[in-house]
């Protein structure tokens, strides 16, 4: 019982670790030094784009939090894989057209979205909305619905940075190729731990608690992008 009780704690601690973060990390915005580099950036660049686009990932913690979401009830590797293929087809879509077709949308709202999206995920997998609809939303289809808002939230950074012409396309790939492979490190480490985890009974009597953290964590999130929107 101790061990369980030390798994949870630890597990916890991790997702208030996210709850607590400074706002500017809330935010998951180009750092200075990144910002200076795309600011001044002409031609094709795959390595510098392929690095941030991992970085972005890594440290977007509105992202990691969502897929903690998704995989925390997903037990088969046929099923994670659906899923995070459906996440990733979201977001590569948005990124990409949101950028090359110059759609303008409020990053605030965006990203307001992408954390009602950690909230959403959490109620689900609490069972809200099996008990709210008799048939409840195709769990794989708003997978993919929030992988787009996620997307446009990627768009939407790099807009703000107004990348040159030259290039363009070939470094958005590269982008986007560095946000998988940076996708793809916090995944292995998410069910690293979910694997070790689920070892233990802790992980379903504890469920209920964590996803109520995450669903907090979400609403933070949206609050804070909320207040961002009506005040700027």
């Amino acid at each position: 019982m101790f061990k369980n009780f030390k798994l949870y704690i630890l597990f916890s601690i991790t997702t208030v670790f996210f709850i607590c973060l400074p706002f500017e990390s809330l935010a998951h915005g180009v750092d200075e030094s990144t910002r200076a580099f795309l600011l001044n950036n002409s031609g094709v660049q795959l390595i510098p784009f392929l690095y941030i686009g991992a970085k972005h990932m890594v440290t977007g913690y509105d992202h990691l939090l969502f897929l903690v979401a998704v995989l925390f009830f997903l037990y088969k590797s046929r099923d994670v894989f659906l899923y995070v293929s459906m996440f990733t087809l979201g977001h590569s879509l948005t990124l990409l057209f949101g950028v090359l077709g110059n759609i303008q949308v409020n990053p605030y709202l965006i990203d307001a979205i992408i954390g009602l999206s950690v909230v959403y995920k959490g109620f689900d997998n609490l069972g809200g909305f099996k008990r709210l609809f008799s048939t409840p939303p195709n769990p794989k289809v708003v997978v993919l619905i929030f992988g787009l808002f996620h997307g446009f939230g990627l768009a939407t950074k790099l807009q703000e940075l107004q990348l040159a012409e030259e290039g363009l396309l070939a470094n958005l790939i590269a982008f986007n190729v560095g946000v998988e492979l940076g996708q793809f490190m916090a995944l292995a480490f998410i069910l690293l731990i979910f694997n070790f985890w689920r070892k233990y009974n802790s992980f379903n009597r504890f469920a209920i608690t964590t996803n109520s953290l995450l669903m907090s964590a979400g609403f933070i999130l949206t609050g804070y992008q909320l207040t961002g929107y009506a005040l700027s």
